[in-house]
Formats: C-alpha cells, structure tokens, sequence
C-alpha cells in the first residue's frame, strides 16, 4: 500500500467510526510508526475540513443534521443573550431573517457557534452606524438554528422561552414553514 492509499484508507476509517481513533492504534493497523500517521494526518487535516485532533484520537466532526426556525423578539442590546442561549446549549446559528411587509422576507448569514463568535458579533454591530436586522421589524426575527439532535433543539426553544425571547407564531406563518 502505498502513501496516497493509506491516506485514503484512514479517512474512510474516520469517515466510518463513531468514536476518536488514536494515532498509536491506526500505526498498528497500517505497520507504520505512529510520527507516520502524525504526518498523515497533517496532509489530510489540510485538505479535509472538520477533523478533530483530541486527547482520545483524531475523529470526523459530523455534521449538525437537525435545524429549526425560530422566532424571537428582543431589543438590540438582548441580542447578546438571545445568541448565547443558543451557542450554551449546542446550537449554531445559521442565519437572521425578517418578514418585512414591504420587502418580504429579508435574509442574512450569521454562522455563529459560540461565545467567542457572539461577542465579535455585538462588538462589529456596536462599532459600527449600524443595528440589528430586526430593528425594521420592531425587534421580531427568526434565526435558522442546527443542533445535533431534536432534543437540542428542543433545549433551546424552551431556554428561549424561559428567557422571554420566543414570539408566537401568527397563522399565516405556520402555513409558511
């Protein structure tokens, strides 16, 4: 087996296990030293995006395959709280959007997961001449959230609605999503 094929081979393992695989364990399978695997993995972190290096191994982060929209109210300086609710309980936002009665729906991508990633975005809008989208809509917006799973989801819309940020939904938006 050559270089590219055993490069090959250790993706499809990563791409196939549920749990970290070690470095040590993947240089037993191959016969090669576990500095070879290292240097494997470096060329193929560099061209695949999402694999974790962990304290147990190296795993293929899986992609978050459960979203749900919601829509929330708040003013502009709560959007820091509504954002970390989302980001502490395993969500990532995807998106912000409004439903303008003029221009329709209005929409704007956010990708933020995590604390770090809410800050950087209050201290641009706060250094900025600009507010948040929902300013138009008088503090109502919806936010595109994927989880890893539904009871994720689920945590979030309660730890929303425990906050006071959740917003009914009116008929005719039911019928939309």
């Amino acid at each position: 087996m050559n270089t590219s094929q055993r490069r090959n081979e250790i993706l499809n393992i990563l791409k196939k296990s549920d749990v970290p695989i070690a470095a040590k364990n993947l240089a037993a399978h191959f016969g090669v030293s576990r500095q070879v695997i290292v240097q494997d993995m470096a060329v193929i972190r560099a061209s695949t995006p999402g694999i974790l290096a962990t304290a147990r191994g190296y795993t293929l982060q899986q992609e978050s395959a459960y979203t749900r929209e919601f829509k929330v109210r708040h003013r502009q300086e709560q959007a820091a709280d509504e954002l970390n609710i989302i980001v502490d309980c395993g969500g990532r936002v995807k998106n912000v959007s409004i439903s303008h009665r003029v221009y329709g729906r209005v929409t704007a991508e956010m990708d933020i997961r995590s604390r770090q990633d809410v800050l950087e975005f209050v201290n641009a809008i706060n250094s900025s001449r600009s507010s948040v989208l929902s300013t138009a809509t008088s503090g109502y917006h919806y936010h595109l959230v994927e989880a890893s799973s539904p009871e994720r989801l689920d945590l979030i819309e309660e730890q929303l609605n425990q906050a006071g940020f959740l917003a009914p939904l009116q008929p005719w938006e039911t019928e939309n999503m």
